[in-house]
């Protein structure tokens, strides 16, 4: 493990620090003064520099607020603390606003001194493994069971042409899913066209699906390939499809039926040599019932359907997302990365995500413009976040339910739901044993094999989520009031996917 750096002109300081931090079974070097500090960092290679800078602010030979910008120039990633007297306070929160970990004001606890390096630690290991994971970083992440699901689906399908329908609610990542599926096709060199026929006006998405010949209409100056033809040899991903009107879901019935499709004010069939993967957040069964959408068409669509989780749903991938989407905002902002501290990341946890990944990508945008640190903290967190309450167990929607090709699943999907809907149907006051065995009932009926593995990576990751949030991300004392021991709450939270 790389050492602790401190930098203090007060031999004891040094002492004290060095002796505790030693105790903790952390390597420390020390140094009196900034000159050495940057003579050291300039001579040492890639692995022999430190883990953590802990800086003193008034030195002889140079400040600490000097050290800090320039270290931060050569080592933007390298966690420092900044320690000061009280008198100097306005400049350590200064030096904090600017780039610090945090500052550690003198006289300190000791104790208290030791938790908040071994905190910069774990923070410093954590984005150096969440760094090499987003180098190599895939299309699609997720741990939890039902993200799984849908990867293993995927796979699955990878050798298939088959019509896909992908549902989940709006920001689940249904384009995402679709892209994926084409990547990993054998259509994978040619085309991929997504069109979402919500955003489209009625008058104008035949002739953006099927194209136009000249002179069709007023304005039809020339001859246009449509979306259908775009896709030639790839894949056309139909977003929002249950918003399609009915006259042109006869056409596009006809495309699937018989391949072939006419421009608007052509009479040429054209053939279509295309894979059709379409996407709603509505359910089009109860449209079918209404009449708003044919049912044939509904079956020739939904030959295979993969469900996608809610957010809120997969919460342990709420960790391992955010860092994600926090590089991927620096990237496109051309700035730092933020880092964000346990404690924020408990209390986005209990966020609900109504908008689900968008809106946590969306999050994550807003808070590489607006958050005044490079740590996040849960005051930095927008006030709908901040407020956040736990939500009481819900059954999550099943993702990956993938039945055999030209067999709909939706009596299937209905069987299901009927049968566990009697269980679901408990009060509040029964308390969260009953909601907890009218989960583990719901998700035997579906057939699951893996549901004491599944309840209790849910048990166990809500509850460290509430005490990591309850003491502002110290897991010391988090684990004190859970009643465990500190290895045991390390262990769990690399376990759970909660780092």
């Amino acid at each position: 493990m790389k050492p602790i750096w401190i930098v203090d002109d007060d031999q004891s300081i040094r002492f004290v620090l060095e002796k505790a931090l030693l105790r903790e079974d952390l390597p420390t070097r020390s140094f009196t003064n900034p000159r050495e500090v940057l003579a050291a960092l300039d001579a040492a290679g890639e692995d022999d520099g430190p883990q953590i800078l802990v800086s003193d602010i008034r030195m002889p030979g140079g400040s600490g607020l000097d050290l800090l910008s320039k270290v931060k120039e050569k080592h933007p990633g390298l966690p420092v603390i900044i320690m000061t007297a009280f008198s100097d306070l306005d400049s350590a929160v200064s030096a904090f606003q600017g780039g610090a970990f945090e500052y550690l004001p003198k006289p300190f606890d000791l104790p208290k001194a030791v938790e908040l390096i071994r905190r910069a630690v774990e923070e410093s290991q954590r984005e150096e493994v969440a760094e090499e994971r987003m180098s190599a970083a895939p299309e699609m992440l997720g741990q939890a069971p039902a993200m799984q699901d849908v990867f293993r689906a995927i796979g699955r399908l990878s050798q298939s042409n088959v019509t896909v329908m992908i549902t989940g609610e709006s920001g689940s990542g249904k384009e995402l899913v679709a892209r994926a599926l084409h990547k990993h096709s054998p259509r994978a060199n040619g085309p991929f066209i997504a069109i979402n026929t919500a955003a489209i006006p009625k008058d104008l998405l035949e002739s953006e699906l099927f194209g136009h010949e000249r002179g069709a209409f007023t304005g039809a100056q020339t001859m246009r390939r449509g979306r259908f033809e775009q896709a030639e040899g790839g894949t056309l991903f139909l977003d929002e499809i249950g918003d399609m009107p009915f006259d042109l879901q006869t056409r596009l019935l006809r495309v699937l039926s018989d391949g072939h499709f006419y421009r608007v004010g052509g009479h040429s069939a054209v053939k279509a040599n295309v894979r059709v993967i379409a996407a709603t957040h509505q359910d089009l069964e109860q449209r079918v019932k209404e009449g708003a959408f044919r049912e044939d068409l509904f079956h020739r669509l939904n030959v295979i359907r993969l469900r996608l989780p809610r957010l809120s749903d997969r919460r342990e991938d709420v960790p391992m997302l955010t860092r994600h989407f926090l590089q991927q905002s620096a990237k496109q902002l051309g700035v730092e990365p933020k880092r964000i501290s346990d404690a924020a990341l408990a209390q986005l946890g209990l966020f609900s995500f109504p908008g689900n990944v968008r809106q946590l990508e969306n999050i994550c945008h807003w808070l590489t413009v607006m958050a005044p640190a490079q740590v996040i903290d849960i005051k930095d967190l927008p006030p709908e976040v901040q407020g956040a309450a736990p939500l009481p167990v819900e059954r999550p929607s099943v993702a990956g339910d993938m039945p055999v090709a030209h067999a709909a699943p939706a009596a299937a999907a209905t069987a299901v739901t009927a049968a566990a809907a009697p269980v679901l149907a408990g009060t509040a006051q029964d308390g969260w044993e009953h909601d907890l065995e009218s989960e583990a009932l719901a998700l035997l009926v579906e057939g699951r094999h893996d549901v004491w593995d599944a309840l209790t990576r849910r048990f166990e990751s809500r509850l460290i989520l509430t005490a990591l949030a309850n003491t502002r991300g110290r897991r010391i004392e988090a684990a004190q009031k859970l009643g465990i021991g500190r290895n045991t709450i390390t262990r769990k939270i690399q376990e759970l996917g909660l780092e």
